[in-house]
């Protein structure tokens, strides 16, 4: 299990990246969102959507569950 968090700051496409809490860019405190402890990315990125539609895995710390 991993803690999971959610940048509160959309990239310039809109995505709100999901980070494991290790990973290098995690957001400062106040500009994340702790979403729990999950077994993988994909349920950490499903429990974002439910606060920021257009979520998704980090390129770095979640590479499976990132998309384009």
């Amino acid at each position: 299990m991993a803690s999971y968090y959610v940048n509160k700051k959309a990239q310039p496409n809109g995505d709100h990246e999901v980070h494991k809490s290790d990973c290098r860019y995690l957001p400062s405190l106040e500009n994340r969102k702790y979403l729990g402890e999950f077994s993988n990315c994909k349920d950490a990125v499903n429990e974002a959507k439910k606060t920021y539609d257009k979520s998704n895995g980090c390129y770095t710390c979640s590479n499976e569950c990132h998309t384009s």
